[in-house]
């Protein structure tokens, strides 16, 4: 077996919350252009491809960072625990508006509809899908402003 520079400056033994976090692989960015009033649309058309090619609903995770997608303010009008709950069962797609979004869980993948909000709001929410997408992030919005954010560190 060759050993790379990679292998070699690797050390064994128990890995503590640096190593940890260099350890997992980014996930694939796909943009998918659309202005703000089409991401949300977008991004629905994004997720049942996703679903249409086989993937679990439970591996998708959903980001809004302006209006929030109709199925989180429905569910939401049942209250924040009963809302949180289907988070947490994992069962099915999960819409959550990027301002309170911390509070999700990491998913295979992520879609972000850069459907408003400020530019510092779009980077934060960028931020935070690129964080918790383990293979594949798909950002919905106007490329100029995402590229513009994705270049600024995410």
């Amino acid at each position: 077996m060759q050993r790379t520079p990679r292998d070699a400056a690797a050390k064994p033994g128990p890995s503590g919350p640096a190593a940890g976090a260099a350890a997992p692989a980014a996930p694939q960015i796909q943009l998918i252009p659309a202005s703000a009033q089409g991401a949300l649309d977008a991004a629905e058309e994004a997720v049942d491809l996703l679903l249409d090619a086989g993937r679990a609903p439970s591996d998708v995770l959903v980001l809004t960072t302006g209006e929030q997608h109709p199925w989180a303010t429905h569910e939401l009008s049942f209250g924040e625990t009963s809302y949180w709950a289907q988070h947490d069962a994992r069962d099915d797609v999960f819409y959550t508006d990027a301002t309170i979004a911390a509070r999700a869980a990491s998913r295979p993948v992520v879609v972000v509809a850069v459907n408003g909000g400020s530019e510092a709001a779009a980077a934060s929410a960028l931020s935070l899908a690129h964080s918790r997408a383990n293979t594949l992030l798909i950002v919905c919005g106007d490329p100029q402003q995402i590229n513009s954010v994705l270049g600024a560190g995410v």
